[in-house]
């Protein structure tokens, strides 16, 4: 099989997908006869990455994989295609979900600590019906309370490949001079804007909680 063709499959693949693809995926599209190597599906990555260059859409690793998206400069004019205005997210949603991802697993009752104030139920069932967050285990204290830790479907999600790609709690500390934010973008085919909106009421204040701990 040419190496047009591998790409062209790839790149067909990601857009009919509707969610990321990893290589193995990609290479199971396949039959065993016509199968290429590894590195012919990793050559067509790459190429496809480099041909989107200057254009609206790019190519985006993340955690479970590969996907096509809007790009976010242009994602407020294509976030028109959608009547509804995406769901708003609570400041206390927020800054519970900032404090999971950077100090899991961690439980509740240490949020509510770390926040001051009691954390709602529905906040936590919210996160958890999105597959933001997930249940690790418990912690080996009286009442054995749940440890709540990120899943990757948040790093899918804000466009992180892995917990290592959030920025620094020393980032964060300067992160109005900085300008330091995270690149939070949606799946291709949901509505773009949404990420952006979240990554407007996760303010720099959120961040210092986190940071303030250390």
């Amino acid at each position: 099989m040419s190496e047009q063709m591998v790409k062209n499959v790839v790149e067909a693949a990601l857009l009919a997908a509707g969610r990321p693809l990893d290589t193995e995926q990609l290479l199971a599209l396949f039959d065993e006869f016509e199968r290429p190597a590894l590195a012919e599906i990793e050559a067509a990555l790459a190429e496809l990455e480099q041909s989107f260059e200057g254009r609206g859409i790019e190519l985006k690793e993340v955690a479970t994989g590969f996907r096509i998206q809007v790009r976010d400069t242009v994602a407020l004019h294509v976030s028109r295609l959608w009547q509804e205005r995406p769901q708003k997210y609570t400041r206390a949603l927020l800054e519970t979900l900032a404090l999971i991802a950077y100090r899991q697993p961690i439980t509740r009752g240490e949020i509510e600590d770390i926040r001051g104030v009691q954390v709602n139920p529905n906040i936590v069932r919210t996160l958890l019906e999105r597959s933001w967050v997930r249940v690790i285990g418990h912690r080996d204290v009286p009442g054995r309370p749940e440890l709540l830790a990120t899943t990757r479907d948040f790093l899918d999600y804000f466009n992180l490949r892995s917990l290592d790609d959030l920025p620094s709690l020393a980032q964060l500390r300067d992160f109005e001079s900085l300008g330091v934010q995270l690149e939070f973008s949606d799946a291709p085919a949901a509505a773009p804007s949404e990420a952006s909106d979240v990554q407007e009421s996760l303010t720099i204040e959120t961040m210092q909680m986190t940071a303030e701990q250390e």
